[in-house]
């Protein structure tokens, strides 16, 4: 080898071995591999914590108040918080008093040293004390009885900071402590806040309202001008576990989160100050509760996660994470049925049926006949019978109330501020939990289920965040505390069912209050569509579904007789007369790690039927915690009924890394190249294609994680990998 050939081999050799060591040093990515990620309270001299975990940080200064002087990503290097505010704000007796922060500040654009060295405390503000640090707590009691994702825990791994204030000297209200919550958690980009308040004074306050979090975020753009064109909102996703009356976030938020203008940010570029910068969370209303000497208050919690850049896909997976992290019940999916009579011999029947086929789960459903309102000791013994039944089945057993969207009575109903009379509130007509019967029928559900010992609740028309203006309910003031009171009463209600292991279905955003799963998202009058038309909509109902929640948050719906109408068309029993569109659903659900309800008086009419039903249960629970995963959507394709359409899961925390469903709707044979990244498999070199008839293809990726799949698919087939 000539000398010009070594020197190049040399520089070669360092290139490589340069890049081996760059890559061994860069930050592993935390959707992928999270393991490094581990929350630490680092002490930063004598007037300065931080609370960080490698992914986001909070700063603090500790004196002359305390403080937040830094909230940043450090994912990408960048800070979110362009000023200091106070840390929360509570109304006590009509006076509003600021919990920490400092004033002074020259301008809210961005935030130097020099000027935080000169600010001072705010006038009559709370006085900070001392903090402590503990390892986190489980909020609420999580009864696992049945199957949930592997790679979840509770509680969360991390760390709880509580920082502790007092009332300014002198202050006629007296001996108050306030103490503001953080918390952070092990491999995500999340903080939880929220503050509780101990009255150790010798009269009651009246807590009139309360922020819990204030924070003066980077704005995300800098119009000039707005021309009716809604400014966009910082990069920061914030949700509370003070949620209601929605199925999306983007709509239980707004009772909680609000992103306000800042008017002392009058350096801003919009000339109408209008730019939404300002983080607040507090409820829209209340709650006006009075604390009693020696009670506490604490306020809801929320929840902050930092993005890590501007692709949606990777926001999403995060959002999905977080749920799996601070709420990982929802990772519970049984197989349910919804039995739509509620003769018992019908019940054992469905029961009997569930138990054969391997589904987990029976729901007495609406229009069933079934009253779990019902005292009667007969009527509920008779229910625990089958309950019992079920159970030496292996079969949970569950029932279906309504809340809302009904009357009860003048007295009884809520009471509309607007017009002082009872009607057209959120659903119509609703009963107000704190009136007499909200009470009775709150105290109904705990009794039924520690009576009868079932296993689910279905609970439609769940509390949608009525406000009362009643005066003569038991079980609130008036206006200002009614919505409060009533959220207190069902999330109450629903942490205890996740105590006592009681499945949730609750078409409402409870899941971090102990609910386990809402509606995919579908419109229920398109269940009376032609089969083959439902069959398209579910698919896309279930792609679109997925991007805010995991496959185990969503149920979807398969009428197994007449739904909203459509006739014979419409309708899949006979069961036997309708094999191929049954299965089409149940791979269509199934085979993409969703639950749906088999709403009918039976699963299966015939062996073949039976069989049906069993071999696509049998592939589910064969690659049940892949199928549970995530759905990568930038790596599936949307139904459109013209051609292949497929959705991939990926969990690299799994043996089984990835799963692929294919699906042909066309009425041909469909050969065809399929492209997708296997980046969230955490593979990096090859993989391994398993296809149902169990055939082996080794592939290996391309540099950017690619792989492509040859796909030969019949009329209305469904095809699917393993990949491992």
């Amino acid at each position: 080898m000539n000398k010009s050939a070594l020197a190049f081999s040399a520089l070669l050799g360092l290139w490589l071995n340069a890049g081996t060591i760059q890559a061994q040093t860069q930050k592993a990515d935390w959707l992928i591999n999270n393991s490094g990620y581990l929350s630490k309270l680092d002490k930063e001299g004598p007037r300065r914590i931080i609370l960080e975990n490698g992914l986001v940080s909070r700063t603090f200064l500790l004196e002359p108040n305390a403080a937040t002087i830094g909230f940043d990503n450090l994912e990408t290097g960048q800070t979110m918080l362009r000023g200091i505010k106070p840390e929360a704000e509570i109304d006590l007796n009509g006076k509003i008093y600021s919990i920490g922060g400092l004033t002074g500040q020259p301008d809210l654009a961005y935030l130097t040293e020099p000027w935080i060295s000169a600010m001072k405390p705010i006038p009559g503000s709370m006085v900070f004390v001392d903090y402590k640090v503990e390892p986190i707590t489980e909020r609420l009691s999580w009864k696992r009885v049945r199957h949930a994702a592997p790679d979840v825990a509770w509680p969360p791994k991390g760390l709880h900071l509580l920082m502790n204030y007092r009332m300014p000297y002198g202050d006629p209200v007296g001996n108050i402590k306030i103490t503001v919550h953080y918390e952070i958690y092990d491999g995500i980009p999340l903080m939880c806040k929220w503050i509780s308040l101990d009255n150790k004074s010798a009269l009651p306050v009246n807590l009139k309202t309360f922020k819990s979090e204030i924070l003066a975020v980077v704005e995300k753009e800098s119009p000039v001008e707005e021309r009716g064109v809604p400014l966009k909102k910082p990069d920061l996703f914030v949700e509370t576990e003070y949620e209601f009356s929605g199925m999306e976030t983007m709509n239980t938020t707004l009772h909680s989160v609000f992103w306000m203008t800042d008017p002392a940010f009058t350096t801003q570029v919009n000339y109408s100050l209008m730019t939404p910068c300002l983080l607040e969370v507090r409820p829209e209303i209340g709650p006006g509760l009075i604390v009693e000497p020696g009670k506490s208050f604490e306020s809801f919690r929320a929840w902050e996660l930092v993005p890590d850049g501007n692709n949606e896909e990777r926001r999403l997976l995060a959002q999905r994470k977080m749920y799996r992290v601070i709420a990982p019940w929802v990772t519970e999916n049984p197989l349910m049925m919804h039995i739509r009579n509620s003769d018992p011999d019908r019940v054992k029947l469905a029961i009997d049926q569930c138990a054969t086929v391997g589904f987990e789960m029976g729901i007495i459903t609406f229009g069933s006949g079934f009253d779990l309102e019902s005292t009667d000791p007969a009527y509920q013994q008779e229910w625990k019978k089958l309950a019992d039944y079920a159970h030496s089945k292996g079969i949970e057993l569950g029932g279906y109330s309504l809340l809302s969207s009904r009357s009860i009575s003048e007295k009884d109903d809520v009471v509309n501020p607007a017009t002082g009379k009872t009607g057209g509130v959120i659903h119509g007509s609703a009963p107000c939990l704190g009136s007499n019967w909200g009470r009775e029928y709150m105290d109904k559900l705990y009794n039924w289920y520690k009576v009868t010992g079932m296993n689910l609740l279905e609970h439609d028309g769940s509390y949608p965040g009525h406000i009362c203006a009643s005066t003569t309910h038991p079980g609130h003031q008036g206006k200002d505390d009614s919505q409060w009171t009533q959220w207190r009463t069902i999330t109450d209600y629903y942490k205890w069912c996740r105590a006592t292991g009681v499945y949730l279905n609750i078409p409402d955003w409870y899941y971090l209050n102990g609910g386990t799963k809402c509606a995919m998202g579908y419109r229920e009058v398109n269940w009376s569509l032609p089969r083959d038309q439902q069959v398209i909509h579910a698919r896309q109902n279930i792609f679109d579904g997925t991007r805010e929640k995991t496959p185990s948050m969503g149920w979807m719906f398969v009428p197994l007789t007449e739904y909203q109408g459509g006739g014979a068309a419409a309708t899949i029993e006979p069961l036997k007369e309708h094999l191929e569109h049954y299965g089409k659903m149940l791979a269509s659900n199934l085979g993409n790690g969703v639950q749906a309800c088999y709403r009918g008086p039976r699963l299966y009419d015939t062996d073949s039927t039976r069989d049906l039903v069993k071999m696509w249960v049998d592939l589910y629970k064969a690659h049940r915690d892949i199928l549970e995963s995530d759905i990568i959507h930038t790596s599936s394709r949307r139904a459109d009924g013209r051609g292949l359409d497929w959705m991939f899961h990926a969990n690299p925390n799994l043996k089984e890394k990835g799963f692929l469903m294919i699906f042909n709707p066309t009425q041909s044979t469909i050969r065809k190249d399929i492209q997708i990244s296997l980046y969230y498999t955490g593979l990096t070199t090859k993989a391994q294609f398993i296809d149902k008839k169990g055939n082996i293809m080794t592939l290996l990726l391309n540099r950017d994680y690619t792989v492509t799949i040859p796909v030969e698919a019949k009329a209305g087939e469904e095809i699917w990998f393993s990949i491992k």
